[in-house]
């Protein structure tokens, strides 16, 4: 198991966004996707495979890299990432996993879970799943599933009584298989920006 954590510049552990112990526990049999082979977040295929919460030295791993291929991130420095890392780490709710490859030390995979705090549902917790992108190279390792799956299985481990997400339209079959459905009637994804990505 490549969970190594000496790989700060100064020798220092590198810190998790949150407990890495939790993917551990994750039961796959929970979900109604197929996997073949069957992987997990502890066993994902390959012994050169990792999926893990993301770490700060990741930004030397690629994940801004990795995020820059769903959408604009801008120019982010090591201040910059450090800070938010640190805010999403205090704050609690923010579950950045990831998939690296550590023969190259790349980020291959992410997806985020980010979790609301509800009066709802006596005092319940929900989901989100956001900004889930796999590297192309790594097609055919069932990666998008697999990381897809552990981020939902962390939302149930976590007590979440409903995982939400917004995808574009060629995705939803993809989602179904995952246990994702769409709700007659309250399919409508709506935003309202305030300003323009730049």
């Amino acid at each position: 198991m490549g969970m190594e954590k000496l790989n700060n510049m100064d020798g220092k552990p590198s810190e998790y966004l949150y407990e890495p112990e939790i993917l551990k526990r994750l039961d796959f049999n929970k979900s109604p996707a197929q996997f073949k082979p069957k992987i997990s977040a502890a066993n994902p295929g390959e012994d050169w495979i990792v999926v893990r919460p993301l770490q700060r030295s990741d930004y030397d791993k690629g994940f801004l890299q990795l995020l820059s291929q769903l959408t604009s991130v801008g120019n982010i420095t090591r201040y910059q990432f450090d800070e938010r890392f640190t805010k999403m780490k205090q704050s609690g709710g923010y579950y950045v996993t990831v998939i690296e490859d550590t023969r190259i030390s790349k980020l291959i995979g992410a997806a985020t879970l980010t979790i609301e705090q509800k009066f709802i549902h006596n005092c319940s917790v929900r989901g989100r799943l956001e900004d889930v992108v796999v590297n192309d190279t790594y097609r055919g390792k069932q990666l998008g599933k697999l990381i897809v799956v552990t981020v939902s299985l962390l939302a149930q481990e976590l007590g979440c009584y409903k995982m939400s997400l917004d995808c574009k339209d060629k995705l939803i079959k993809f989602y179904e298989t995952l246990g994702y459905k769409l709700e007659p009637g309250n399919s409508n994804a709506m935003n309202m920006r305030f300003d323009e990505p730049s």
